[in-house]
């Protein structure tokens, strides 16, 4: 699979493993929460990190792909930062050196404070929302829309810093839906825009694309490529 033309790395996604939240049935979806030591990855979420990183170490090996051409870019949340973790060390690669960078903008979507630490079947109700408006927020929360802008900027951010690199992207259910959607459809855009990445991803930042990003659903700890 060639690297399309407005991207300089390969791009792998995987979600992180079953969180102490996912077992207890809990949106933790701000901030302040999020990096919160208690909401790490419960014992099946870790050994869903140390699968996903022995799988993705042997499609490296399949591929012919160095792990010194690896970059691992994770959310700062404690449930992405602990599976990056695991991966880092089953692909022997120092989890503080250069090779793993946390992305503040790889973040949990912000489902708002009314939803926050209350029960994951509200999910339902957002996403029936996304479906009918992805432009708009849930009370006080992100829109599709909002976290398509602050993934865009991570691309950008990524892209700048890594070059000819395979990244892998540890994340969230829903940004990891979001990035799919949008990365696909740019990659399928033939209209007018720039080459450039931004404005691809600003050309197919519409509702008829964005509406459609449980498509690209993941389970807990899977493991995807991408572009």
């Amino acid at each position: 699979m060639a690297t399309p033309s407005f991207l300089g790395n390969r791009y792998w996604v995987l979600r992180h493993g079953k969180s102490i939240p996912n077992e207890r049935g809990l949106i933790v979806s701000s901030m302040e929460n999020g990096t919160l030591e208690e909401y790490k990855l419960a014992s099946e979420g870790v050994n869903q990190a140390h699968l996903a990183g022995e799988l993705f170490h042997k499609e490296l090996k399949e591929n012919k792909v160095p792990v010194e051409n690896v970059r691992l870019c994770y959310s700062p949340f404690s449930r992405t930062s602990h599976t990056a973790k695991i991966v880092a060390s089953v692909l022997n690669i120092s989890f503080e050196g250069p090779q793993c960078k946390v992305v503040e903008d790889l973040r949990e979507r912000f489902f708002g404070s009314s939803f926050e630490l209350s029960s994951h079947d509200k999910y339902l109700e957002i996403w029936a929302l996304d479906e009918k408006d992805p432009f708009m927020k849930p009370e006080g929360g992100e829109s599709v829309s909002d976290v398509v802008s602050r993934l865009t900027n991570a691309l950008i951010t990524i892209e700048q810093e890594f070059q000819g690199c395979t990244i892998l992207v540890v994340s969230h259910g829903d940004p990891l839906q979001i990035l799919q959607t949008v990365l696909h459809a740019a990659k399928e855009y033939s209209g007018p825009s720039g080459d450039d990445l931004a404005s691809r991803i600003q050309a197919v930042k519409v509702p008829s694309v964005l509406s459609r990003h449980r498509k690209y659903a993941l389970l807990t700890g899977e493991l995807r490529a991408v572009v």
